[in-house]
């Protein structure tokens, strides 16, 4: 695993947060174990994403939430839980990106079936998208959707991302490799297509910028 740095310092505290519209994206805490769990144990999702197992195992939330704190603190990755600007202990969904090296990282996401088709998943990526490119030296973002999924797909080009080619990829947690669609977005078009609202942080850039 890549150990470039995604984030600086300041942004790897767990009282960073991102703020949009709807959503506040913050840390994952224990106490979101039992609704990560719940949202999470859906075949469904499973399926899609490939990378929760199914039936979701005893433990796993409480796993999940101590890997993402300890690989954000590093600095590595960032995770974050998806939550309601007026509810922000009510668990969403979660969205991440880890670095893959060479000024390059990745975006993924899931999101609990009661809050689908509401823009929400699209709502996270656009100000996680946002951050990457406006406080990390990140040059390009990958993402990946299984063919099954349209749905991720339209996240993603609703974003930016351009179709770079389909591929098979190993999930963790479906046997064998599964066909996927690839997409990409660089800084240069991401500044070209920029129209979105400015995620609002907890520190303004000038704290992290002297902080670097």
């Amino acid at each position: 695993m890549s150990t470039e740095i995604l984030f600086p310092d300041l942004m790897r505290d767990d009282v960073f947060r991102i703020e949009t519209k709807r959503l506040w994206l913050r840390w994952p805490r224990v106490q979101d174990a039992a609704q990560i769990a719940r949202l999470a144990n859906d075949p469904e999702i499973a399926d899609l994403t490939g990378i929760l197992p199914h039936p979701y195992p005893p433990g796993e939330a409480e796993r999940f939430v101590f890997e993402s704190r300890k690989n954000t603190a590093l600095g590595s990755m960032i995770s974050f839980a998806l939550t309601p600007r007026r509810l922000p202990d009510q668990f969403l969904g979660r969205i991440s990106s880890r670095s893959l090296g060479e000024g390059r990282c990745s975006l993924g996401y899931w999101l609990g079936r009661p809050h689908w088709g509401q823009g929400f998943a699209t709502e996270a990526a656009q100000a996680v998208i946002d951050a990457i490119f406006t406080f990390s030296s990140m040059q390009e973002i990958e993402a990946s959707a299984r063919v099954i999924n349209p749905a991720s797909r339209q996240v993603l080009e609703k974003c930016g991302f351009q179709y770079a080619g389909s591929d098979m990829m190993q999930l963790p947690q479906l046997a064998g490799r599964v066909p996927v669609d690839t997409f990409r977005l660089s800084r240069p078009i991401w500044a070209s297509l920029k129209g979105w609202r400015a995620p609002v942080v907890e520190m303004n850039r000038a704290e992290i910028q002297a902080a670097c």
